[in-house]
């Protein structure tokens, strides 16, 4: 299966599950994270605080997450994708942190990031239970922009040539524009 598969069936079954799936609102319901709460961005604010003052002779180039342009110039599509990459590999860094000093203050942002995995997971269950055939269609109709692939061949790219304190400290660092695109992503921003 190509590797870009996955991805696309997450986004297509997301966009099913909260477009043409209203009565399913409540079981995907993504725009909820258009704002997180005060309490949970605190957390994210705390962990990234103490990881400032407890790492300050850490200088990597942390350009793992970058790119010049802003998520909203993205197909509703494409913002999907980009999220779930960053998700996953944000959470896959966080829950291999082996500083125990930074792990005290880890659980809590690590919690609210796999419920937001877990909604777009539901999202996916959701429109598996409803429609493979539609799923399929929308599977071989859609196409990532050629901006987003770019982005994904130096994302990957980055991935494995940083070391892994320079990836911790990119995932550190970025969480902040995971919620940016996050909320851009479920609120359809424009």
């Amino acid at each position: 299966m190509h590797r870009s598969c996955p991805l696309l069936l997450v986004l297509m079954v997301w966009t099913m599950a909260t477009e043409v799936f209203p009565q399913d609102a409540q079981k995907c319901n993504l725009s909820k994270y258009g704002n997180l709460p005060p309490t949970d961005l605190k957390a994210f604010k705390d962990f990234r605080d103490h990881f400032e003052t407890s790492m300050p002779d850490r200088t990597c180039n942390t350009t793992v997450f970058h790119r010049k342009w802003e998520v909203k110039v993205l197909s509703v599509n494409d913002r999907v994708i980009l999220v779930e990459e960053e998700l996953n590999f944000t959470i896959h860094i966080l829950e291999n942190v082996e500083d125990a000093t930074l792990s005290e203050n880890l659980m809590r942002p690590l919690e609210n990031l796999r419920h937001i995995r877990e909604d777009l997971g539901n999202c996916v269950s959701i429109g598996l239970q409803r429609s493979l055939a539609t799923i399929r269609d929308h599977l071989h109709s859609h196409q990532r922009s050629e901006r987003l692939t770019r982005w994904l061949q130096k994302f990957h790219q980055a991935k494995k040539t940083k070391t892994p304190g320079c990836l911790e400290e990119s995932v550190i660092f970025n969480l902040f524009r995971l919620f940016s695109s996050l909320k851009c992503m479920a609120s359809s921003c424009n």
